[in-house]
């Protein structure tokens, strides 16, 4: 069974930090991944006042902080982050400002998970599809224009030069585009 639920957090100057860690709680045995899709400035932040949002996390074999969101009233008052943590623990904490700042994302737990990785794979295989269709639709009108546009090879034109005088053959290499001259302006010669 899998589940999905609503995640929020507010940050304020008297709740500077916030770790979201389900894996130490009993309740939640099945996998977790955390989505946090948006920050957002309260109504009751201070103007002209810098709010810095920095996590927490582990990266590889270590962990780091980094600023995540900088909002001040009457410049930024939301950011759109779409970050995922897929491993716990992560802590948000208020490094600058007095917030408040509101968190909002989506915890996920167990099959979820992987029906969320499964939806991210079959659209990057759908893209590529499409991708592949643009380019395979391309090769069918190129072979499509290919026998209508042919040009004539070097034994049709040493055909043609024993037909009609040689200044004219001379003239149709010199052609700046490099293509024929119309057969009209040829016949009316």
């Amino acid at each position: 069974m899998s589940d999905e639920y609503f995640y929020g957090v507010t940050l304020s100057s008297s709740h500077k930090s916030e770790t979201w860690d389900p894996e130490a709680k009993a309740e939640y045995p099945r996998s977790n991944k955390l989505l946090i899709r948006q920050a957002l400035l309260g109504p009751d932040a201070e103007p002209d006042e810098l709010n810095v949002v920095q996590v927490e996390t582990m990266c590889l074999q270590e962990s780091i902080k980094i600023p995540v969101a900088i909002l001040k009233v009457g410049e930024t008052r939301q950011a759109r982050l779409d970050i995922e943590f897929p491993d716990a623990p992560v802590t948000f904490t208020l490094i600058q400002g007095s917030g408040p700042v509101h968190l909002i994302g989506q915890h996920l737990l167990g099959a979820l998970v992987e029906e969320f990785e499964d939806m991210e794979e079959m659209e990057e295989e759908m893209l590529d599809e499409e991708e592949g269709d643009d380019s395979q639709f391309k090769e069918d009108e190129n072979k499509r224009k290919a026998p209508s546009g042919k040009r004539k090879t070097n034994e049709d034109e040493d055909d043609e030069e024993g037909e009609g005088p040689k200044g004219k053959k001379a003239k149709m290499s010199n052609n700046a585009k490099g293509k024929a001259p119309s057969p009209k302006k040829n016949a009316k010669k």
